[in-house]
């Protein structure tokens, strides 16, 4: 099952021709710059923008099709936007209450959905008495008592600090784990995308320049992204123990075994962590002579030419893709081609928040 998104929209200076499908559960991200049409899109999806043509199936449901047109107040969707749009002179329990009077079949509780986000202490707090944090915390509790079938989210985390970002991040996995609802998120940070996502739409100028699994979408030699002075590759993996002595992490993935600095992480817990494509060499053989202790075999798939003095190189660590910048002379030196199986040698491993 998937949700399809076909549509089109003219404007004087803008137009969106978009055609893409994804899961109809689990976390997408939209991602691109700013001006690139992704707030535009989550309003076709919410039927704000009735001049588009196009089609919308989420599921069996067709919800826009020639000849049909489901208003936007009969769409089951959630839409937590980039400022929370609070009531202020309601409290919070009043908010959320407001929600559901829109609601003829409940799908999450009043309770469940305090829970689930974190908010059952600030029910009876006036809104413009939270903190930011908060503040979207709120907004997404309203979101979810509204029973939606689709959530939209778009940049929830524009207007906050790096600690506030970290501190709601567990809630965002919370309602991946929690609810089987397609959920479509903004963000303009590809720190949060790597974080949250499982498949990414990526969207410039009202076209989709690509979609897929974040994985491969963030490695693509083909697409923006991996050519970024910020180019990263994420790798999935478990805590596998702590080391007192030196003050490391030590943690597993299906390509071997990388160590980071000390955190505060349950053995069995399962990180996304970030290898920026800058901080990785390439060897033929490992060497106990270096300070870099994370070492991993890796094969080449693919190596395209960044400028007139770098290559980027794409590699497969058993199913983890990973990607290297590395000067041309390099390249030829070591012949770093397709199919050769060689050795990674990563500079900086760090935690995605």
């Amino acid at each position: 099952m998937s949700v399809e998104v076909k549509f089109q929209l003219e404007r004087r200076n803008f137009s969106l021709d978009v055609q893409i499908a994804f899961p109809d559960s689990g976390i997408t991200a939209l991602f691109g710059p700013s001006g690139g049409g992704k707030t535009t899109l989550l309003r076709c999806i919410a039927g704000l923008e009735p001049s588009v043509r196009g089609c919308l199936q989420v599921g069996k449901t067709v919800w826009q099709d020639e000849g049909i047109f489901v208003p936007p107040h009969k769409r089951p969707i959630g839409y937590v936007f980039q400022g929370a749009a609070l009531f202020p002179h309601l409290s919070v329990r009043g908010n959320l209450e407001f929600a559901l009077k829109r609601v003829s079949t409940e799908r999450i509780s009043f309770d469940e959905a305090s829970a689930l986000t974190g908010i059952c202490h600030l029910l009876e707090r006036r809104t413009t008495n939270l903190s930011g944090g908060e503040r979207q915390r709120v907004a997404l509790a309203r979101a979810l008592l509204t029973s939606p079938e689709f959530l939209l989210m778009d940049e929830p985390f524009a207007a906050l600090d790096r600690e506030s970002k970290a501190h709601l991040m567990p809630y965002i996995e919370q309602l991946h784990e929690t609810l089987s609802i397609p959920i479509l998120y903004v963000s303009h940070s590809i720190e949060e995308v790597a974080h949250l996502a499982e498949q990414m739409v990526l969207l410039y100028d009202g076209r989709v320049q690509g979609s897929g699994p974040t994985s491969e979408m963030l490695t693509s030699l083909s697409l923006p992204l991996a050519r970024a002075d910020n180019a990263v590759s994420i790798v999935e993996a478990t805590v596998l123990e702590h080391d007192k002595n030196y003050h490391l992490t030590c943690l597993r993935f299906d390509g071997g075994e990388i160590l980071l600095p000390r955190e505060d992480l349950s053995v069995g817990q399962t990180v996304r962590v970030a290898i920026h494509a800058r901080d990785v060499s390439l060897v033929w053989q490992p060497s106990k002579q270096t300070s870099i202790l994370n070492v991993i075999s890796v094969v080449v798939k693919e190596v395209s030419a960044l400028n007139q003095a770098q290559v980027l190189v794409r590699l497969i660590a058993a199913d983890t893709l990973l990607l290297a910048r590395i000067t041309q002379k390099s390249a030829a030196v070591l012949e770093v081609v397709p199919g050769r199986r060689m050795y990674a040698q990563v500079k900086s491993v760090s935690l995605i928040f």
